[in-house]
């Protein structure tokens, strides 16, 4: 072998070749050091070798990247491990990644655990910008989440509502202490159920173990893969056992899914061969509508159809019941504004039983509570973008590929934007056109641009709808007497930002 390797060495056209090696090599070099020396990026915190900004953020990413931020400007760079990082601040350089050059910044950042959780990633959440995408947004947006599609399972939405309500009355009559953030998470999870399977699966074993498995889901989600960023620390993740648990959490849900969709099928299937009429569209659940474009569209598939669910639970249990956790957070801690939506909700229906769309319409303080709850507590603090080609924002020239963490949670809390902006007032939206559907960037708590979240009508229509009731038919306190100025705000992290500890309440029903 060394005799070899010493006649190919000493190989004349080998030996030739050294110095133009040797000058490639430098010119290398060079291109290098001048792509980097010539441009005017953003300006960047001190990092470290290898894990470069790392060190300098903790498990709130959102809360150590405001800090970050407030030194070196609302549009700053970093690097996690050996990937450059755009963070976004303020509504003006939001406005400049999500509008003005929403084409260059309209993919998504990659993950190894979105990959591995989205069947390679075929749902529309994480998709790369593309003919497919598109094609799995147009689906979301004209079949799924309409307004008209949200408007149709407005039952769905009375019936768990009702039955949330008189859960709440029964524990009332003895005044027990209610978990409110575990009551929010299994109505949202029995009311997306209903519309994404046409039935809730709470009651039975494998639905109770894939609401469990919703939540690790969801965590891992929110995790960081050192993997993606440092790629020779990979290894770590098969020592804590983190690959596992990833591998795990993917086969189980698939196992739930595939059972649900095979079911759906054999019930179309044999209404087919009955002769029996399918369902009207105003009575189809989601897995129906996706089973009948999968008939017509090659590109849905069955796993396919299964990670495009998984966008509807994780976008619509996690967040909604986020969001209703949060505002009972807030109103609990500030009395006179529960009082204030009270007066209104029950001035509105005067003694009826029932709310409808109409008196939701009016109930503008209501409205403004919602508004004012996400602006400071977005379902998701941190949007993940990434640049597919060299761009100038700002005057600061951004790389391709450079991953975008737009952190909405700053945004929402920028001095710049709003006046007190950590205090909890939601008179500021009554006479504010400022909105949360992608056009005002001083509120962007669903995203906006191509990115945006379809499923904001679905999810604000639901949280109005639980709050006006809640408000309506209870009076609210907390347990012992406790001072709502006392209640812990402590969060928890994750791919939404949840309270740190359930939160606890006693209710009482109105005598109005």
């Amino acid at each position: 072998m060394d005799q070899l390797r010493t006649s190919f060495h000493s190989h004349p056209f080998f030996i030739s070749c050294l110095p133009l090696l040797f000058i490639a090599f430098l010119i290398k070099i060079w291109l290098l050091n001048t792509s980097t020396i010539n441009k005017h990026l953003p300006p960047s915190p001190p990092k470290l070798p290898i894990i470069g900004n790392f060190h300098q953020l903790d498990s709130l990413l959102h809360r150590s990247l405001r800090l970050l931020a407030q030194r070196h400007g609302p549009l700053m760079l970093i690097h996690l491990g050996g990937a450059p990082t755009l963070v976004v601040s303020s509504a003006d350089a939001a406005r400049e990644i999500m509008r003005t050059n929403d084409l260059f910044f309209s993919n998504r950042p990659k993950s190894s655990i979105a990959k591995r959780l989205f069947y390679d990633s075929k749902d529309m959440t994480t998709a790369p910008y593309g003919e497919f995408w598109r094609q799995m947004k147009s689906i979301f947006v004209i079949q799924l989440l309409s307004n008209r599609r949200v408007q149709s399972f407005h039952f769905v939405r009375e019936e768990e509502t009702a039955l949330l309500m008189k859960k709440i009355e029964e524990s009332s009559c003895s005044s027990s202490v209610l978990n409110l953030s575990e009551i929010f998470t299994l109505l949202m999870n029995d009311l997306v159920s209903r519309a994404a399977f046409g039935r809730k699966y709470s009651g039975v074993e494998s639905g109770k173990k894939f609401m469990l498995l919703l939540k690790d889901f969801s965590g891992l989600l929110g995790s960081f893969d050192v993997g993606d960023f440092i790629p020779w620390l990979a290894w770590i993740n098969h020592v804590t056992g983190f690959y596992a648990k990833l591998d795990r959490v993917a086969k189980e849900v698939d196992v739930f899914l595939e059972q649900v969709v095979e079911e759906h099928m054999n019930v179309l299937k044999r209404k087919s061969n009955g002769n029996e009429r399918v369902e009207d569209e105003g009575t189809e659940d989601f897995l129906d509508i996706l089973l009948r474009i999968h008939k017509d569209n090659t590109a849905v598939d069955k796993e396919c159809i299964k990670a495009l669910i998984l966008d509807i639970f994780v976008g619509g249990t996690d967040t909604t019941s986020t969001v209703l956790e949060w505002a009972m957070t807030e109103l609990l801690r500030h009395p006179r504004v529960m009082n204030n939506v009270q007066n209104e909700v029950r001035e509105i229906l005067k003694g009826k039983p029932h709310i409808t769309a109409d008196d939701l319409e009016k109930m503008h303080y209501l409205k403004a509570v919602v508004k004012e709850t996400v602006r400071l507590h977005p379902p998701f603090p941190l949007l993940g973008r990434e640049s597919s080609e060299y761009v100038r924002v700002m005057g600061y020239d951004i790389p391709a590929r450079t991953m975008v963490i737009i952190n909405a949670w700053a945004i929402g809390r920028d001095p710049a934007s709003w006046v007190e902006p950590e205090e909890f007032q939601p008179e500021r939206f009554l006479n504010s056109s400022i909105d949360f559907r992608g056009h005002d960037f001083e509120l962007i708590p669903f995203g906006a641009g191509r990115r945006g979240c379809p499923g904001t009508s679905f999810a604000i229509a639901t949280n109005e709808f639980v709050l006006a009731n809640l408000m309506h038919k209870f009076n609210w306190a907390l347990p012992g007497g406790a001072k709502g100025e006392h209640l812990d705000l402590t969060e928890c992290s994750g791919v939404t930002i949840r309270r740190g500890i359930p939160l606890l309440a006693v209710a009482t029903p109105c005598s109005c």
